[in-house]
């Protein structure tokens, strides 16, 4: 095992699962509930790009320098949305979670699978 991978967050299932699955559990409990709880997506994702920047500069994890502004960024859809001034329809949290989902997803993959793991 490499030093980065000892450093990596995701290399551990306590520290993966605190950075990243329990706000995306939040964000998974909150499908249901109205738009004012649904603001935990807020500080779900800068919890997740916050983590992941962390994550970054620990280990050197090549998606993560890509992922964490990525969720950082959808913070501000997602706080516009859930306060009105971004009205994206009845869909609005269907699509502003596909977006997140999928973007992640593209950006993790394409990333690592381009230029390695670790840089």
């Amino acid at each position: 095992m490499s030093e980065r991978s000892k450093r990596d967050l995701l290399g551990s299932a306590r520290s993966a699962a605190f950075a990243w699955w329990l706000p995306i559990g939040a964000m998974v409990l909150a499908i249901p509930l109205s738009d004012g709880p649904k603001q935990i997506w807020v500080l779900a994702l800068a919890w997740m790009g916050g983590a992941c920047l962390l994550n970054a500069r620990r280990c050197g994890r090549v998606h993560c320098r890509y992922t964490g502004p990525f969720l950082l960024a959808m913070t501000l859809p997602v706080l516009g949305h859930g306060t009105g001034l971004l009205p994206l329809g009845e869909d609005g949290w269907l699509l502003l979670g596909l977006a997140i989902g999928g973007g992640t997803a593209a950006i993790w993959g394409l990333s690592e699978r381009l230029l390695g793991r670790y840089r």
